[in-house]
């Protein structure tokens, strides 16, 4: 399978566009700047260019003024590649290209080098996997190569690099050895090491429960950097933890355990909440950043078996937005959990679930789907669908709001001690 890549004015509708150096964006939570974004387009309408990318893959492409990068796995050379195109026309300007012939697992939905590149506007870096880690400069001259090992997991890896300061992050995981890395981005040496927190499987309520043949045990966060009050933290969701980190030092600021131990997405955060959703009909919670030591106790809110969720959600003006896989969009109220509400969305295509992550623009959000549609919503409280907008075609929906859709009967909501007040 051929997987195309459009341009569309989303993206790339003007010379000073916003630069999308890393996966989510500057901040890695998703939030886009810029305005008067397009809310419809067709196979003629609002698409700069389009063009077949040379394999299939999971990386998403970063954006720095005229240049995108993204990484694809040439699997029938055993190659993984990063490639640079001009954001004006989708012309390829260059590829740098890694051979890797040792025996890998992975998931048949996740080809290799599923990892996002990142970059300062300098240098480009791409997590190969078990292939390593490669900086680049602009022009595709290698500046520095790191070989960090296998990782040794049969889904394979997807965790992208996070460049902040003069430090690149990376996870190395999963893994039975699983930890986090933070490299220096100049010359990639090591400057600190983190390991996952011990997991205590017993009593685990996800999807896996009651598994005894296989324990999955595995972490697919990026992690994010946020502000709190006069300190960064790099915060993360190891299995069955979220986490704050010193992103200068690695030193542990403060753990949160209930997670349960198989995490599909990255970490979001709002209003000095952070939130961490589990994978697989697994737990979501909510914490305040900025804690000390062990902050399980100050829980603000727990949610037991929720739909399986693979793509990260958004957090606008107090409310969480997440698309489940099976394509049920839920609205969360951020200090709380409250569920405001639960709609199932229905384009056009065949293939309604998503694993996609959310981009929110002002009051807009958009996510892609399974069948090449990117849904739009109004980020409000009360559901409002904008449209559905297929890749290729020119057929365009608009819908007004269903009936909502109920929620899991084995689903369990726990609110706990420690909520914020006064934000």
């Amino acid at each position: 399978m051929r997987i195309i890549l459009a341009a569309f004015s989303i993206l790339a509708f003007t010379l000073h566009a916003e630069h999308w150096p890393m996966w989510r964006g500057a901040t890695g939570l998703g939030i886009s700047h810029e305005k008067n974004l397009p809310t419809q387009w067709s196979a003629t309408e609002n698409i700069a260019w389009k063009i077949p990318l040379p394999a299939r893959g999971n990386s998403t492409p970063i954006v720095w003024g005229e240049k995108i990068f993204v990484t694809q796995p040439l699997e029938a050379k055993q190659e993984r590649a990063l490639l640079c195109l001009d954001r004006l026309d989708g012309k390829e300007l260059w590829r740098r290209t890694v051979k890797y012939i040792a025996p890998e697992s992975s998931h048949r939905t996740n080809p290799f080098c599923s990892e996002s590149p990142a970059t300062d506007g300098e240098r480009v870096i791409a997590v190969y996997g078990s292939a390593g880690v490669y900086c680049y400069d602009f022009s595709g001259k290698e500046l520095w190569k790191r070989d960090l090992g296998k990782i040794s997991f049969e889904w394979g890896s997807a965790a992208s690099p996070v460049i902040h300061g003069n430090l690149v992050y990376i996870y190395r995981g999963p893994d039975p050895n699983s930890h986090l890395l933070a490299l220096d981005k100049r010359t990639g040496k090591t400057v600190w090491k983190l390991d996952d927190p011990a997991v205590n499987i017993a009593g685990r309520t996800d999807g896996f429960r009651g598994n005894k043949s296989r324990q999955w045990i595995c972490s697919y966060s990026t992690p994010i950097i946020l502000k709190t009050g006069t300190r960064e933290e790099l915060v993360m969701n190891p299995p069955g933890h979220l986490t704050g980190i010193h992103p200068q030092t690695g030193a542990l600021l403060w753990k949160c355990a209930g997670l349960n131990p198989c995490i599909y997405s990255s970490p979001i955060a709002a209003q000095g909440v952070v939130v961490g959703m589990g994978g697989y009909f697994g737990t979501t919670l909510a914490v305040a950043a900025g804690g000390k030591g062990d902050v399980t106790p100050h829980t603000l809110w727990r949610t037991e078996r929720t739909p399986n969720r693979l793509g990260c959600g958004v957090v606008h003006d107090g409310h969480i937005y997440i698309l489940n896989s099976n394509g049920i969009v839920e609205c969360l109220e951020l200090k709380t959990g409250k569920v405001k509400f639960s709609e199932r969305i229905r384009g056009q295509g065949t293939k309604q679930s998503s694993w996609s992550s959310m981009l929110l623009a002002g009051d807009k959000i958009f996510i892609p789907n399974q069948s090449g549609e990117t849904i739009i919503l109004r980020a409000n409280p009360k559901f409002k669908l904008i449209g559905t907008n297929p890749l290729d075609g020119t057929l365009t929906n608009n819908y007004s709001s269903s009936s909502s859709q109920s929620l899991p009967a084995n689903r369990t909501t726990i609110r706990l001690p420690g909520g914020i007040s006064g934000n």
